[in-house]
Order: structure tokens, then C-alpha cells, then sequence
């Protein structure tokens, strides 16, 4: 294997030589069909607001999925729990401008499901507007848009071997017809993963120190189905329909060693096994209507929809002691659902020359319920069976104001209020909760353009961070690692501030600075209930200030044959007031480093060959928890085009110099917990993909309205 993979890197590296010297000495291009050689628009696009990643016409697309490539995306990470960040903080995920109702991993199972062959751009925008629902940056995911005539689209063959083989396919047509667009997706994954955990739980209490040695081997079968219908009832007038079903069946195996000492002397030990079968169900639908007056510039979008989300899931677990005889096995059921209904209305009006005004609203309904049975020869005193409901409703407003003076001073001004009224309860246990609150959100976006060449901006923005439902539910159940795991009633949401200032040189040279800070946020924290280890979230109160520095470019080479996006991060943590708040024994002052580069090269030796390079440089710390460990993650493809046929054939290479491992300590007032995690995130993938029909793709441009809406 270390053979193929020191030729295959070497046959790249002589092959991009041998390209920038076969430029120099050819004087006249050969044009290829099918292939775009000059005036592309550049890979990453630094705006004011946003930094743009434009993938429609990247090698990295073929046979990689949308999660893939928003994993490649600059300013994007992904942690070893599935979180998607942008710059370190946590993002909310919009797809062609509608707000996703998936978190973690159900939103990395689904985005698994969309194509990258489907992908125009990836926008990662920092400071928000008052549009959008956020509590902090934003990734709007937008999808192409094909309206010429008649019937194309694409399928896809993937093979990757990590430490197992998995395979997934996918079918994608769209068929125009004067005034009447459909679009049909529909894709088949068979996932199999694993990973290898090793883990120290050490409670300051009785010196209580646990070690766990934990492997987890997973598959799951996902079939998916997305339907989008539009009507152009006239120049001015649209209405569409969205269907999505995604449906996965999952099945893991998972053995664990433990062994624990209290003040140095041997307490217990014991061996437990985990089998787990889960069936995951989602249906989404959405109904829209767009009015719009390109004379007038005025945008009405009209948008009602329904989300649907069912998880059926049984967990197995034995124990088998080394200090007492006999095993004690536990079973647990638990069938989640959760039930959105909203209705959405944004309107968009040009105030003349250089000016916009920018209103709307939200009204969202959610109802949840999470029932769980226990049952089995020992149930180690938990309760046997209870059952969470969740029930809010959030209405929000806002308004934004856009103006462009003396034609270099670009302004935004706006400001959100969101209203919500929650309850919860359990049905056993009688507990519950109910409450409500208002807040208001402003946000604040200044340019100013010195020249063509130089400008710098600045932005402001208060945002709020609501819990998750399920992170309420206070029942207690075990994990694959010993512990035991529950939601907190208690949660508050969590407040903060940012400010944000990029001056921007040479339209390819990007220096960025924010600052940002809390005064309550919450975490994933450990305590000790009743002899038990138990993780849960919980509230922390206590000053956190964030500073950041970033460096950013894009440069296009070898007439623009090769683009190289490069960015390097360095960010300063003060934690000293929540570690003492807290009585936390962490890091007081946390400083490291973080970079990314993209490099794509486009048709080598005019032989239709494009090569895309991508590394980061990573580190996982959240709030009470700090990496042990930098990784680097790297992704290495070539994909060749046949022009005649329409197809691709696409070679890539994960992680194959270095593994990624997710090392980390968390604190708390009970104890430090030390997590090494190694997943499978390596290996390589060969795909196919045929295409048919017209590939022209609508370019999605923003209107003046939009365009003038303060850097977007």
C-alpha cells in the first residue's frame, strides 16, 4: 500500500512539473470542448460579510458528497462529534437559503445524501444579517440551478476503502420545459465504519481513576429521495414545491474493557458488549412562492413547510465482571420524533441608487417526543421507562437598512427579535418546565473602498444560542464507554458578541481580526450521581473572550490553470474568569494555531486531467474541553473527463500520511476526562460518473437588491 501511495504522489507531482514546463514552451492553446480554461470565477471569493467557496467547476465534486467537500471548505471544521464550525465557533447550516433543521450527525447523514455534483458555491459568512436565524456564523449551501431545455442530469458510482469498504450511488435528472422546471435526486449509500476509543476518567474524589479501551464497528443503508417542482406563472411570478425523504437503517457493534481504581487499589472491572439497531426516518416538504420586479427591484419569498424526523433505536448492552461470576445484560428502546411546521415571509425593496430595505418574519411550531424503556436483568437502579415531550413556538421579525455613500462608504444596519414559549415535561417523573423570553439582535456592517485595490470592513453582531430539545431530557441511560449519559432542564441559552474587521488588499491578499466574548455558556461537563460517572450538558457562567487573527489568499498561476487559496489562523483564548467562576482546573489562556489550502490545477497536458489538493491544520478545543493533539487533515484527488462521452473517473486519497485522532481532556469540578478517539477517516475512493444531456448551469446571480444589501 506505501508503495502505490509514494507513486501515485509522485506521478502527481511530476505530472504538475511537467505541465508548467509544457506552458512555458507552448506559445498557442489547444481549446478542448467542455473544458473552461480562462475568466472562471475565483475558487474562494473574501466579501465583506462572507468568504465564498465557488466548487461548480472543481475536480473535487466528482464522487464525493456535499458533506465531503463542506468538509474541504476554507474557515469550515468538523469535530470528532460531527459539529460543524466556522472559525472555531459553532454555525448554523442553510441550504439554498433555507435554515436546516438537522444538527451533528443527523445533519452530517443528510447532507451525505446530496450530491457535490449538485453544488454551485459554498457560502461561509461571518456576519451574518438580520435575516437569517443564527447564533453565530452561517454556511448557506447553494445548489445548481439548470433551466435549459429538455431532459440531463447525471449518475454517480463510489467505492471507499477505509478500514472497511463502502459504496454509494446516485442518480440526479432535471427536465426543463418552457415556464416548468423538476429536479429529482435520489441516492444509496452502504456506510461502514469504525473507530477506536481510549479514554482516562479521573475523579478528584477517592482518587477514582478509570481506564477504558472501547471499538466501535458500524454500517448503515441509506436510500434518500429529493424532489423540487417550479412554475414561472409569468416574468414576475413563481411557485414551487420541495419534497426530501431520507430514511437509514443502522447496526453497530461495540466492545469496551474497563477497569477502575480508587486510591490506587482495584475497585472493578468488567468487559461490556453493545449491540445497537436504529431506523431513521425524515420527510420534509415545503411549499414557496416568489414574486419579483426586475424593474422595480422588489423580491417577495413566500415559504410554508412541515419537517418530520423519526428515530426508532435499540440499544443491547452486557457485562461481564472479572470480580464477581455471572453477566448482567440491559436493554433500552427509545423512538424520537420531532414535528416542525412554519411559514416564512421575506420582502426585498430597492431605495434608489446604492439603497435597500429589507423586511420579514418567521413563525416556527415544534413538537418533540423522546420515550425511553429499559428493561433486562439489571437495570443498575435506573428508571425503568419515562417519556419527554418538548413543545415551542418561536416568532421572530426583522428589519435591515442598506446604503452605499459617496460611492466608497458601504452600510448595513439591522436588527432581529425573536420571541419563543417553550414547556417540557416527563410523563413518570413529573418533572417539567415552562418558559418563555424575548431578544432582540442587532448586527452592523461598515465598508469603506479606499480604491479598487484596498478597502476594509467592519461588522458587529449579538447573537444567542438556544439548546437543542433533546439536551433537556434529564433521562439517565448508558454508553458504549462506561459512563452514563443525560439530558439538564435547567439549560439557559447563552448570549455573545462579536466583532469583526477584514481589510482587504489587492482583491487577493485578506487580513481579518474579530473579537468576541461571553458571560454564560455551556458545555459537555461530567459529574458524579449515586457512584455513577454521568456526562450531561450544563450551564457555565463566567467571562470567555476570543480573540483571532487571519491571513488570506487566492492566486490564480499558469494561466489560471492553477488556483491556490491559502489561510493561516491564530487564535488566543482567556478563560481565566470561567475557570475560576467554575472552579475548573483548566487551561487559563489557550494560544495555537489553525490553517487550510486548496490548491486545484484544471485540464493537464490538455488531456482533460484536473488535480484539487486540500490540507488543514486542526485543533478541537470547546469551552471546558482542550486538544491534546494538532491534526492534519489532507485529501489528495485527479479526476479525468471524457468530453466525447460525458464522463469522469476520479482517484482520491484521504488522510493517507496522517491519521486523524481526536485527543482531548475535559474539565470539571468533579474530575478531568481524557478522550483519544481514532476513526477511519482515511483511506482512498475511486468514482464514476456519466452525464447526459445539456451541462449548462444557470449562474444563480443576485439581483441589484440582493447585490447591494451591504457586501453580499
Amino acid at each position: 500500500m506505501k508503495i502505490i501511495i509514494c507513486s501515485v504522489s509522485l506521478l502527481m507531482g511530476s505530472l504538475v512539473f511537467g505541465q508548467a514546463k509544457n506552458d512555458t514552451i507552448k506559445q498557442k492553446e489547444n481549446q478542448i470542448e467542455g473544458v473552461t480554461l480562462t475568466a472562471r470565477k475565483p475558487t474562494v471569493e473574501s466579501k465583506a460579510d462572507r468568504t465564498v467557496f465557488n466548487v461548480s467547476n472543481s475536480s473535487i465534486l466528482a464522487g464525493n458528497t456535499t458533506w465531503d467537500v463542506l468538509r474541504m471548505t476554507p474557515l469550515v471544521s468538523i469535530d470528532n462529534n460531527d459539529a460543524v464550525k466556522a472559525e472555531g465557533e459553532s454555525v448554523t447550516v442553510y441550504i439554498n437559503d433555507r435554515k436546516s433543521v438537522f444538527t451533528g450527525k443527523e445533519l452530517k447523514e443528510y447532507l451525505k445524501t446530496i450530491p457535490a455534483d449538485n453544488l454551485m458555491k459554498i457560502e461561509v459568512i461571518t456576519s451574518p444579517s438580520s435575516r437569517y436565524e443564527t447564533a453565530g456564523s452561517v454556511i448557506n449551501i447553494v445548489l445548481k440551478k439548470r433551466d435549459d431545455e429538455g431532459m440531463k442530469g447525471s449518475v454517480t458510482f463510489n467505492n471507499r476503502q477505509n478500514t472497511k469498504n463502502s459504496q454509494y450511488t446516485n442518480l440526479n435528472l432535471n427536465y426543463h420545459k418552457k415556464n416548468f422546471t423538476q429536479t429529482l435526486i435520489g441516492s444509496y449509500s452502504d456506510n461502514t465504519y469504525f473507530q477506536k476509543n481510549t479514554s482516562v476518567n479521573s475523579l478528584y474524589k477517592d482518587n477514582d481513576v478509570t481506564y477504558i479501551n472501547n471499538e466501535t464497528l458500524g454500517r448503515g443503508k441509506s436510500p434518500s429521495l429529493s424532489s423540487t417542482s417550479e412554475y414561472e406563472l409569468n416574468d414576475k411570478n413563481n411557485i414551487g414545491f420541495i419534497l426530501e425523504y431520507y430514511q437509514s437503517k443502522n447496526t453497530s457493534t461495540s466492545n469496551a474493557d474497563l477497569s477502575r481504581t480508587k486510591n490506587d487499589a482495584l475497585f472493578e472491572s468488567y468487559h461490556q458488549d453493545q449491540d445497537m439497531t436504529g431506523l431513521n426516518r425524515t420527510l420534509g416538504t415545503n411549499v414557496f412562492y416568489k414574486y419579483y420586479d426586475k424593474e422595480k427591484n422588489r423580491i417577495l419569498d413566500v415559504n410554508l413547510g412541515t419537517n418530520y424526523n423519526s428515530q426508532d433505536n435499540t440499544n443491547e448492552f452486557l457485562k461481564t465482571y472479572d470480580t464477581k461470576p455471572g453477566a448482567d445484560n440491559l436493554n433500552i428502546n427509545s423512538h424520537e420524533q420531532t414535528r416542525n411546521y412554519y411559514i416564512k415571509v421575506d420582502y426585498t425593496q430597492s431605495l434608489g441608487k446604492g439603497g435597500s430595505f429589507e423586511v420579514g418574519g418567521k413563525m416556527d411550531f415544534n413538537n418533540n417526543i423522546i420515550p425511553n424503556n429499559l428493561s433486562g436483568k439489571n437495570a443498575d437502579g435506573l428508571r425503568p421507562s419515562d417519556v419527554f415531550r418538548y413543545e415551542d413556538n418561536i416568532n421572530s421579525l426583522y428589519v435591515n437598512y442598506s446604503k452605499t455613500f459617496f460611492e466608497k462608504l458601504e452600510t448595513r444596519i439591522g436588527v432581529r427579535y425573536e420571541h419563543i414559549d417553550y414547556k417540557m415535561r416527563q410523563d413518570v417523573a413529573g418533572t417539567g418546565r415552562k418558559d418563555s423570553y424575548g431578544s432582540i439582535l442587532p448586527n452592523l456592517l461598515l465598508k469603506y473602498s479606499f480604491s479598487d485595490k484596498y478597502d476594509l470592513s467592519l461588522t458587529y453582531n449579538r447573537n444567542l444560542w438556544r439548546p437543542w430539545y433533546s439536551e433537556f431530557n434529564p433521562f439517565l441511560v448508558p454508553t458504549n464507554d462506561g459512563t452514563f449519559s443525560r439530558g439538564n432542564m435547567d439549560l439557559e441559552p447563552n448570549p455573545s458578541h462579536r466583532l469583526y474587521m477584514k481589510l482587504g488588499i489587492l482583491k487577493k491578499y485578506f487580513l481579518s481580526a474579530r473579537y468576541m466574548y461571553t458571560d454564560q455558556d455551556y458545555w459537555t461537563t461530567f459529574t458524579e450521581e449515586e457512584g455513577r460517572t454521568v456526562t450531561l450538558p450544563a450551564n457555565f457562567k463566567g467571562k470567555v473572550e476570543k480573540y483571532y487573527l487571519f491571513a488570506n489568499t487566492n492566486q490564480n498561476f499558469l494561466k489560471n490553470k492553477l488556483n491556490v487559496n491559502v489561510g493561516i489562523g491564530w487564535y488566543y483564548i482567556d478563560n481565566h474568569d470561567f475557570n475560576r467562576v467554575n472552579d475548573l482546573d483548566g487551561k487559563n489562556y489557550i494560544s495555537y494555531m489553525g490553517a487550510s489550502a486548496n490548491l486545484s490545477y484544471t485540464n493537464l497536458f490538455n488531456k482533460n486531467i484536473n488535480l484539487s489538493a486540500w490540507v488543514e491544520l486542526s485543533n478541537q478545543n470547546n469551552g471546558n474541553s482542550y486538544a491534546n493533539k494538532t491534526n492534519v487533515f489532507h485529501n489528495i484527488s485527479a479526476t479525468k473527463i471524457f468530453p466525447k462521452t460525458q464522463m469522469e473517473v476520479s482517484l482520491q486519497l484521504m488522510n493517507i500520511f496522517s491519521r486523524p485522532n481526536f485527543d482531548a481532556t475535559t474539565y470539571s469540578q468533579y474530575g478531568t476526562f481524557r478522550s483519544a478517539l481514532k476513526s477511519d477517516w482515511y483511506g482512498f475512493s475511486l468514482s464514476f460518473v456519466k452525464r447526459f444531456g445539456n451541462q449548462k448551469v444557470k449562474g444563480n446571480t443576485k439581483t441589484d437588491v440582493e447585490k447591494n444589501s451591504g457586501g453580499k
